[in-house]
């Protein structure tokens, strides 16, 4: 099982990214897939999870409305479309992925995945 994501940069607030997660050595239709993100001297904290269908999307409250995330199981891959980003949005993101689906009250708890990929910088700033 590999992750490999992409797609962070620097931007300015109110601005947008998409980031990527690419999967590879397993069948992604098959594993929940989650964004978690750490920002300097915090705990890691989940973001949005693909859950089995669209309609089992799970966010992080300070995200919904502007964060989407999307999964592609044919191309083996995961987007998060973030917009209006803030200032507080600023973090390494990971994606992570584990066999089988979770309960939606547990698909932000990085506890519960076992594959991580190596992360991707976001930056908002002026």
């Amino acid at each position: 099982v590999q992750l490999q994501a992409s797609g962070g940069g620097l931007v300015r607030p109110g601005g947008s990214l998409r980031l990527s997660c690419a999967a590879s050595g397993f069948n992604l239709a098959d594993y929940a897939i989650a964004w978690f993100r750490q920002a300097p001297g915090k705990e890691r904290e989940g973001v949005s999870s693909a859950g089995r269908f669209s309609g089992l999307n799970t966010y992080k409250q300070s995200v919904k409305g502007r964060f989407t995330i999307a999964r592609d199981n044919a191309k083996k891959v995961v987007f998060l479309q973030m917009n209006s980003l803030e200032p507080e949005d600023t973090a390494v993101y990971y994606c992570a992925a584990r066999p089988g689906f979770l309960v939606t009250s547990a698909t932000l708890n990085p506890e519960y995945y076992d594959h991580w990929g190596q992360g991707t910088q976001v930056t908002v700033s002026s």
